[in-house]
């Protein structure tokens, strides 16, 4: 079947797909992890275990389509600033391989698909998805101008947690924003892991990040931030009479954090790199110890 299809279709227009592909990031899928974690602890906390079915289908959804968009607009602010970091020359664009005319007409079908599932939602999260709306778009160009872009990448990644709250009960409650809060942190600390990795080239290069803000206290700062983040989830956990399971989940990942401090501990790139992924754990581990707690206490 596969073979056939490719003899139906130019090799030349499956090549173009698969760059458009590698600008949306189809093949590195911890973005999607590190958005969707959030996401999906507010659908259950907000629907007490039992999160709508169509609204869990549309925020996943969501979740792909918003990230992918991120990411081709990302590259799309950096196109002048990726061929010269290791990392990313070979992106799609900085190689010559898509064009920013192309990438902006993708980011386009992709924003208009992305407005569709927002008509699907109530008036509050509609609301709400302008601002989510509004903060991917800033992000890409905001480390040229603020020190902590780190902060704004949060605030994107996290903004998916009011909006679920908002669309699953139609008001959004303090438990939600405290969630929300600990998404923003939760993503300050695993980006500014992230930055670690390219600190040498973003300091030649102009680009601001808050693993230059913090300097060699950026471990510390780190470790400071993992703190609050842990309480801010033993808060949620009292806020929303959360039980062992969940309890049990924040211990677990108390003792990740304490691994990836570890991993960076030389700040070696590809350690703060490793730990940078390692982080796509806690989001599990918290979201099974959610569904575990609903699924003993129905």
């Amino acid at each position: 079947m596969n073979i056939r299809i490719r003899g139906l279709i130019a090799p030349e227009v499956v090549t173009q797909v698969r760059n458009y592909g590698k600008l949306m990031r189809v093949n590195k899928p911890i973005g999607i992890w590190l958005l969707l974690w959030p996401t999906l602890w507010a659908l259950w906390l907000a629907g007490e275990g039992h999160p709508d079915q169509s609204l869990f289908v549309i925020f996943v959804a969501g979740v792909f389509i918003m990230r992918s968009a991120g990411c081709v607009l990302n590259d799309y602010a950096d196109r002048n600033i990726d061929p010269y970091v290791e990392r990313t020359r070979r992106r799609p664009i900085a190689s010559g391989a898509v064009t920013p005319v192309e990438a902006l007409t993708l980011f386009a079908a992709l924003g208009l698909i992305a407005i569709g599932l927002a008509t699907m939602l109530n008036r509050p999260a509609q609301l709400l998805a302008v601002v989510g709306a509004a903060l991917t778009v800033i992000y890409p160009f905001i480390k040229r101008i603020v020190s902590i872009p780190q902060f704004i990448l949060g605030a994107a990644f996290g903004w998916a947690v009011p909006m679920a709250f908002a669309a699953q009960t139609g008001s959004v409650s303090q438990l939600a924003w405290v969630v929300f809060g600990a998404a923003l942190i939760w993503a300050i600390i695993y980006d500014t892991f992230y930055a670690m990795v390219d600190r040498d080239d973003d300091r030649k290069i102009g680009v601001k990040s808050t693993a230059l803000l913090f300097g060699d206290a950026d471990l510390f700062v780190i470790g400071g931030l993992q703190l609050v983040m842990l309480i801010a989830l033993v808060f949620i956990g009292l806020r929303a009479e959360l039980g062992f399971w969940y309890f049990l989940s924040v211990l677990v990942t108390a003792g990740l954090m304490a691994y990836h401090q570890w991993l960076a501990r030389d700040r070696q790139p590809a350690a703060c790199f490793k730990a940078f992924l390692h982080n796509h754990l806690i989001g599990l581990v918290i979201f099974i110890g959610i569904v575990l707690h609903y699924s003993f206490n129905p």
